[in-house]
């Protein structure tokens, strides 16, 4: 009788070690957070109150601010009943995190919403009407008296396009213009850094790569990809040169590959001005330390570029001003430490 009652307890004790190995399993295996996908996919050109009931007068939830994401769970009249993510940073939830612990998002208020400024994904030309708020945010966002989170509204709106209207074709246009605002915000946040001046990239934080890489992946051959590929060249250039030869000749060879890549991208103008200068600051660099042959190579290849935008790019700035740049190599006039002059 002891026998089997002990067997019996063991026998719940290994049930209850595989029912917690099991719960474990699923934890590890399902993210914490499921969005509720109860409707149709929306989000707001203004920011915006959540409240409790569909009135103005009910208790307020949260502040929906511009490009939340939203999903319409029901409507009543000019009022939706909406689950809204109002988590205020949304910028790297692309990147796998870990399911347990690491970055937590905030969960989705459920509330009502006044309809009006709503966009959903069954709205008519929606994609072209979130485009267009969003491009405005982003002009909004180069104005000293815009708004202080422009930069973010835009990036979200464009966001939303690629998410709600997937098969637009204005997608691969949203998702660089989104990775791009990214991108410079993480810019300009690791510019005001002290590494930011080290000479090699390698000493320094880098801006993450994988939304722009995601629109050179997923849209080549297109414009877009192009101008994603011209961004990336960031994370691979020097701080501050310090005097180095090194320094130009490798930036010089970066932007002469990118153009090889993208002969007729719409950064390309720029990126060979940006070999052709490199190259103009090699020769100076050259001449101070007395090697004439190697600036006169840097010369040459400075001047065979410059000759090659003003064929292929006639009517491009950047030709006219690789032409000045030559110009004064040939005369010259120093481009670079016009202080040693």
């Amino acid at each position: 009788m002891k026998s089997s009652v002990a067997a019996s307890r063991f026998l719940f004790f290994l049930l209850v070690l595989a029912s917690a190995a099991a719960v474990e399993q699923v934890v590890f295996a399902q993210p914490q957070l499921v969005k509720p996908m109860a409707g149709p996919r929306a989000t707001c050109l203004r920011a915006t109150w959540l409240y409790i009931t569909p009135s103005t007068s009910a208790q307020k939830v949260d502040k929906v601010q511009i490009g939340r994401e939203l999903v319409v769970a029901e409507k009543s009249g000019s009022w939706l009943r909406v689950y809204a993510n109002t988590d205020i940073e949304e910028m790297h939830d692309d990147k796998d995190e870990p399911l347990v612990g690491g970055n937590q998002s905030a969960p989705p208020i459920s509330g009502w919403i006044e309809a009006r400024g709503v966009v959903e994904e069954t709205t008519p030309n929606g994609d072209a009407i979130l485009l267009g708020a969003a491009a405005n945010q982003e002009a909004a966002a180069s104005d000293p008296r815009g708004p202080v989170n422009a930069a973010q509204s835009a990036r979200l709106l464009y966001r939303r396009i690629t998410e709600m209207f997937p098969k637009s074709p204005l997608v691969p246009q949203a998702a660089w213009r989104a990775a791009d605002i990214e991108w410079q915000i993480q810019r300009a946040d690791i510019a005001t850094l002290p590494s930011s001046h080290e000479r090699d990239p390698a000493f320094r934080r880098q801006m993450d790569e994988d939304a722009l890489r995601k629109v050179v992946k997923y849209y080549p051959g297109t414009k877009w990809a192009a101008l994603a590929a011209f961004d990336l060249i960031d994370n691979k250039l020097c701080g501050e040169w310090q005097g180095s030869e090194q320094c130009p000749a490798q930036e010089a060879g970066i932007y002469i590959r990118y153009a090889d890549q993208y002969p007729d991208g719409p950064r390309t103008p720029l990126a060979l001005y940006n070999a052709v200068y490199r190259l103009a600051v090699l020769a100076n660099m050259f001449t101070a330390d007395r090697d004439d042959r190697k600036s006169a190579e840097a010369r040459d290849q400075a001047r065979t570029i410059a000759g090659q935008m003003k064929t292929h790019f006639p009517d491009s700035d950047y030709s006219y001003r690789a032409g000045a740049l030559v110009y004064k190599l040939d005369e010259g006039v120093p481009v670079f430490g016009i202080d040693r002059e």
